[in-house]
């Protein structure tokens, strides 16, 4: 190859993961997710799985819009790759 990375034979140890940091940005403005809740119009469970930072697959680009809009904050607040041995 040209010098890029394939990750078709990799397990997620091994090309690292996006770390979902929602829980942290609300603690750190005094937002709780029942707030978040009112101010986005978001479903609790969304907010509730976003919160945790699990099972979340897939990316909400609508939710992320908003959180960062009531928020008053950047995506990369919310969302931070993080290299495998990061993640290991």
């Amino acid at each position: 190859m040209d010098g890029q990375k394939s990750i078709i034979r990799y397990q997620t140890a091994e090309y690292g993961c996006v770390r979902v940091k929602l829980a942290e940005v609300m603690e750190a403005r005094g937002i709780t997710r029942n707030r978040l809740r009112t101010l986005t119009g978001v479903k609790y469970d969304v907010i509730d799985r976003y919160y945790k930072g699990s099972n979340v697959a897939l990316a909400d680009l609508d939710f992320l819009a908003k959180v960062c809009y009531v928020l008053d904050c950047e995506i990369s607040d919310l969302l931070e790759y993080q290299p495998p041995q990061a993640f290991s």
